[in-house]
């Protein structure tokens, strides 16, 4: 009797051991698959903020080459409306030329009379090419002196006039698209 115990010892031992290799595989197992569970949850949660950032940054690119290419678009409009700045501002003293000598030519004398003709239609050309190019004439004489597209040369005491207000003008000021090429030259009003 004593070999049965033993045997059913041997044999408990042997299923216990069975049990154990049993258990321990599929716990092991198990235990693995939580771990690549979690590892591919990781993983997966990597790849996730991975791709987040990738449109995040894509979108920031995108607006920033949006905000280039109008920097861009602004640019070359500004250089297509300003392009002739400095060269009509060379051209401006060839109108004040041309006035001037209309202004001196007495109309009264038949033999100036086709001169001060031929002055006057070269001045309406040229002036209407000036205009066909946005460049257009600052005359306010009569308006109130604005210190953005007027430079006072004086100041006169006048009862007559508003204060502040341009009494004569020397020399026409000109602006191209809007902006200023050169002031207007003004005498002004002064309060009494």
């Amino acid at each position: 009797m004593s070999q049965e115990p033993e045997t059913n010892e041997n044999d408990a031992v042997e299923s216990d051991a069975n049990n154990d290799e049993q258990a321990q595989p599929v716990s092991n197992e198990e235990i693995e698959q939580e771990l690549m569970q979690e590892e591919q949850l990781s993983e997966t949660e990597q790849l996730q903020q991975q791709v987040a950032d990738a449109n995040d940054q894509v979108l920031r690119i995108q607006a920033e080459m949006q905000n280039v290419r109008r920097r861009v678009e602004r640019d070359i409009e500004n250089a297509h409306k300003y392009a002739l700045d400095k060269f009509s501002a060379d051209l401006l003293p060839v109108v004040d030329n041309l006035e001037r000598a209309l202004s001196a030519i007495s109309v009264d004398d038949e033999s100036q009379k086709a001169v001060a003709e031929g002055i006057e239609l070269t001045l309406k050309s040229f002036v209407d090419v000036l205009t066909r190019f946005k460049i257009e004439p600052v005359d306010p004489a009569g308006q109130p002196f604005d210190a953005n597209l007027h430079q006072a040369v004086s100041m006169v005491p006048n009862p007559d006039l508003e204060p502040n207000t341009v009494m004569d003008v020397f020399q026409k000021g000109y602006t191209l698209n809007g902006r200023l090429i050169r002031p207007a030259m003004v005498v002004v009003s002064q309060g009494s």
